[in-house]
């Protein structure tokens, strides 16, 4: 089944909402281990691409891509590029997308696109080890339909975000606190989680 622009449009909507509702959280982590902006940067770029309408769009991988290039061109600090990345990404892949296989791999494109861009893999303390779980138990749960990979993903996610906590940061700028950087969830793994769970309610 293809997902459409309406659904595409309400979960990037949802995933704005809770990043404003959680600027405050999003901020207070990254001023623990970064630069303290990661909150108004999402909220900032989010807030964009909420007044993008969907349906001025020929297709979702045009609005899709559209939503990459707005974050890009409106979240400072590294998050615009990464999350910009993962949107044009999957917007390339959006046009196959037609089941949940195929979801599959338009997800994995934005993951495979963050990990070039940012160099970051699991372990690090960064997004990554929150999305690259999802994606797996996504792909684990492929076969039962959209709706049950997606809260598999989610819940790895979340399961992902709260394995940062411990970890000493490899990449970014809480790599420079070096051990003083474990015992701080990661900000950019709390957002991608609120990402996730958005998806799982309005992609299914």
């Amino acid at each position: 089944m293809a997902i459409d622009q309406a659904a595409l449009g309400a979960w990037l909507a949802d995933f704005a909402d809770q990043i404003h509702q959680g600027a405050d959280q999003l901020t207070d982590l990254d001023r623990e281990i970064g630069d303290g902006d990661h909150g108004s940067n999402m909220d900032r770029g989010m807030k964009a691409v909420a007044a993008l309408d969907p349906n001025d769009f020929a297709s979702g991988a045009d609005y899709l891509k559209k939503v990459g290039m707005t974050l890009v061109s409106t979240v400072g600090g590294a998050s615009g590029p990464i999350y910009g990345t993962f949107f044009l990404r999957l917007g390339a892949a959006w046009s196959s997308v037609n089941d949940a296989p195929t979801l599959g791999l338009a997800l994995r494109a934005g993951l495979d696109g963050i990990q070039q861009r940012g160099k970051a893999t699991t372990g690090d303390k960064t997004l990554v080890d929150a999305l690259s779980p999802a994606v797996e138990a996504y792909d684990k749960q492929a076969d039962q339909g959209i709706s049950t990979a997606l809260a598999a993903a989610a819940g790895a996610a979340e399961a992902g975000r709260d394995a940062t906590i411990p970890m000493v940061a490899h990449k970014g700028r809480a790599s420079y606190l070096g051990e003083r950087s474990a015992g701080h969830q990661d900000p950019g793994a709390t957002s991608m989680t609120m990402l996730l769970e958005a998806a799982a309610k309005h992609l299914s």
